[in-house]
């Protein structure tokens, strides 16, 4: 027993690091309510700014990579029990987003700025991503994407059984509205930044690049009835927004 409240709390405390990452990264990019933002901090020259931001961006990029690859959850799965796995992924995620806002060297050379209701518009979609990203999560199963669901299984002293393959609403229209989010809250912005900038393709290069082992590994884990849903519905962009030509892949 004490082993299994120990895992629970150690869950909660997770959840607890990954909410005030997930907060503050909202005004982070969005230049709202932080300290320390995209565009708001101590000066540096743009080559410490170049080397130090790929950095911290490519650190996060190959912990959630490679963590979350199926090669790598057997491998620890011989000295970490496999209820708190998700809940170390999602603490250890969210300690490099907070060290990448903590470092992060804003370049604050201007790209583009528009004002009125184009400022508006943008600000609207920023906006939009972030409900869209939130409510993604929800949609599947927010706790078990957390780590909490299997926690509270592990306290009762079993093993959480596995999710099902299902389409719940934004999923029946991209495969990826999670990524999507993303992608609308990085690149919709008033005023983009040359630091803005590079976050913004080096995140979407990520996110495109990543998506493709996770569909490797979705195959593998639900095979044809996968494969099926890849045929019937796009992976970023909705069908009213592309249009896709006869035997293209998605």
């Amino acid at each position: 027993m004490f082993t299994r409240l120990w895992i629970l709390f150690y869950a909660i405390a997770s959840y607890a690091v990954f909410l005030v990452s997930s907060l503050y990264a909202i005004g982070f990019v969005g230049n709202y309510l932080v300290p320390k933002s995209i565009d708001v901090g101590g000066p540096a020259s743009l080559g410490e700014a170049l080397v130090v931001n790929l950095l911290l961006l490519g650190l996060f990029a190959a912990q959630h990579s490679i963590m979350a690859r199926p090669a790598f959850k057997r491998w620890w799965a011989g000295f970490l029990p496999v209820a708190c796995q998700r809940s170390t992924y999602v603490l250890l995620s969210s300690l490099i987003l907070l060290l990448l806002f903590w470092q992060w060297r804003p370049i604050p050379m201007p790209i583009w700025r528009v004002d009125g209701i184009a400022a508006g518009l943008l600000i609207g979609v920023y906006a939009l991503g972030w409900l869209v990203v939130f409510a993604s999560t929800f949609m599947i199963d927010h706790f078990d994407l957390s780590g909490l669901r299997q926690a509270f299984f592990a306290l009762r002293g079993v093993e959480a059984p596995g999710q099902s393959f299902r389409t719940p609403l934004l999923y029946k229209i991209v495969r990826h509205p999670l990524m999507l989010g993303f992608l609308l809250a990085f690149w919709a912005t008033p005023e983009m930044t040359a630091g803005h900038l590079l976050f913004a393709l080096m995140t979407t290069a990520y996110i495109l690049v990543g998506l493709q082992f996770e569909e490797r590994d979705l195959i593998a884990t639900f095979g044809t009835t996968y494969q099926q849903y890849r045929q019937r519905v796009p992976m970023l962009l909705p069908r009213v927004l592309t249009r896709r030509r006869a035997g293209a892949p998605l």
